[in-house]
């Protein structure tokens, strides 16, 4: 396809794609369903679907769903959208219908693109909106068979396109336009929607290129893509990637099967996932000294991260630096880093897990307490964080926005809240997160966090995977508490006796379960919601049920 970009924009999420597609056509861009694809030939598909989206969407619905799974289609669709100058709202395929319609009418999307293995089951999302909108697929045969069991919506062919030069195309945009609208859990249960503005996404991937540039990364690095797209950190993955000029590797269904093969045979070298993945990925020790020589880079991101497993990996990933990173969606993906270190960073991790590390370059952090006076140093409170990165608050919701985007006195731009308790470390120390603030509760009139229960309990039955719950809920806060435990070491009989050494008894588990595994929601984080859901289904023991114990006395 001929066409004539009029300038790399300077500012513009997909701005480094462009870059990358400038200096590296003929480089791979992306592997994924069997198929690679140069940076000139996937320009060339996202350029001819920026045809197609730019004249069907006006600046009053400036958002494009892409419900696609892990294929070509996805990831033209995405730079697609970036480069037609709209925004792009990520809808996971395999949620249910329901969620996909609300979020669609959350955020007023008229055009979605759908690939092949996602448009089969559209239909029963359309089956429920009663206005008419525009679906781009793949093919004529996509398009004649969606057409036919959604005849009120309009379906696009878009390989009719595909070929056709536009011409001269502007893929400018204004630094201030949405680029993403990703959306969270809410504590109500219905999502909210962050806005991600393109000077915030510019910042993020300016401050990776710097950071990691000083790793050795550069154009000949493979990159993992084993997030959700729904999943804010899916951003490092396509767009640190692309502006390094790499490829991003994307597993298939039948490859995610076994991560640990994959990463050695697509000889990956860049890899970012949450631990609870990591876990999953190093069940029966998989993750054994030197199996990955090529890794150059290790994310952890999303969760608390223990010692164990960080060390474990660095083990196994002789040759890369390793890192666990912190950051809220309302913040874009990162705003603190800690590298690890073989020789020091042991003695730097608390009750076995992680510091969360250093502020990043750009952005400022402080921590407070409930007047949001700056605490003093070793006392604990609020993280707040400001800086470009920092995100213009929730969609369509004012209140939660005003609630959790602050001003301070004194101080000059918008601080968001992120309702994490951290510690304020000496100069030379980094920074230790102790748990949620929304994770507090309280017994008997005592405020409890569970965090602090948590990180009992890894001690106490020798594994990573806990979890604590306040159970059952009252008018005051909880009766009691409940622990989920997988992979432990010892017994539940052990575990209590361990515990009521170290906690004061408002804060001994009333019931320890011990589970398989420790359910995780779509971006692999465990899944607090799930297991509260467990407790409703069999809220109680009688007696000792298999696999859950209480303390003796109660």
């Amino acid at each position: 396809m001929a066409i004539e970009v009029l300038a790399h924009p300077s500012s513009g999420l997909h701005g480094g794609f462009l870059a990358s597609r400038a200096r590296f056509a003929e480089r791979p861009a992306l592997d994924v369903a069997g198929r690679v694809l140069t940076y000139a030939e996937l320009f060339d598909l996202a350029a001819s679907l920026a045809a197609v989206i730019a004249p069907d969407t006006t600046p009053s619905a400036p958002f494009v769903g892409i419900c696609a799974s892990r294929s070509v289609t996805t990831y033209a669709g995405i730079l697609g959208t970036l480069m037609a100058g709209r925004a792009v709202v990520p809808l996971n395929p395999a949620f249910p219908a329901d969620r996909v319609r609300g979020l669609i009418q959350e955020a007023g999307v008229e055009l979605i693109v759908l690939d092949h293995q996602s448009a089969s089951a559209f239909e029963h999302v359309l089956e429920g909106i009663d206005r008419t909108l525009t679906c781009i697929v793949p093919d004529a045969a996509t398009a004649s068979e969606l057409g036919s069991r959604a005849p009120s919506h309009r379906i696009v062919d878009a390989s009719q396109r595909r070929g056709a030069a536009p011409g001269v195309f502007d893929y400018r945009v204004d630094a201030d336009a949405y680029a993403y609208l990703f959306f969270t859990s809410g504590s109500t249960g219905k999502p909210k929607g962050v806005g991600v503005l393109h000077r915030n996404a510019e910042a993020f991937v300016r401050m990776s290129i710097e950071r990691y540039r000083e790793c050795g990364v550069d154009e000949q690095d493979r990159f993992s893509q084993f997030y959700e797209l729904s999943f804010d950190s899916s951003m490092f993955d396509l767009y640190v990637c692309w502006a390094f000029g790499g490829c991003l590797c994307c597993p298939s269904a039948a490859e995610w099967i076994n991560p640990n093969k994959y990463i050695v045979e697509k000889q990956l070298t860049v890899m970012d996932i949450v631990p609870s993945m990591g876990h999953s990925m190093n069940r029966k020790g998989a993750w054994r000294p030197g199996r990955f020589p090529r890794l150059k880079l290790c994310r952890f991101g999303g969760e608390a991260l223990s010692a164990e497993l960080c060390s474990t990996l660095a083990a196994a990933a002789p040759n890369a630096v390793v890192e666990n990173v912190y950051g809220p969606t309302e913040c874009t993906v990162d705003a603190c880093y800690y590298r690890w270190d073989r020789s020091h960073s042991m003695d730097e991790c608390e009750h076995g897990m992680v510091p969360i590390g250093y502020a990043g370059s750009h952005v400022v952090i402080r921590i407070v307490n409930d007047a949001r006076d700056e605490v003093g140093v070793d006392s604990e409170g609020e993280l707040l964080i400001s800086g470009p990165q920092v995100t213009p608050g929730y969609w369509h919701d004012p209140e939660k926005t005003r609630e959790a985007f602050i001003t301070l006195p004194g101080r000059s731009g918008i601080h968001y809240r992120t309702g994490d308790l951290v510690r304020r470390p000496r100069t030379d120390r980094p920074i230790v997160f102790l748990g949620r603030f929304d994770h507090q509760i309280k017994i008997a009139g005592v405020r409890i966090e569970l965090g602090e229960v948590e990180m009992a309990l890894r001690e106490a039955g020798e594994t990573d995977l806990v979890v604590a719950v306040g159970w059952p809920l009252t008018s005051s806060g909880a009766a009691g508490i409940v622990a989920f435990l997988a992979d432990a070491k010892v017994s539940t009989d052990v575990v209590f006796e361990r515990l009521r050494k170290k906690l004061p008894n408002v804060m001994v588990p009333r019931e320890i379960r011990m589970v398989e595994a420790l359910p995780t929601n779509p971006n692999g984080k465990v899944d607090r919601k799930a297991l509260v859901a467990q407790l409703k289904a069999a809220p109680a023991l009688n007696g000792a049920a298999p696999g859950s114990s209480r303390p003796a006395g109660t």
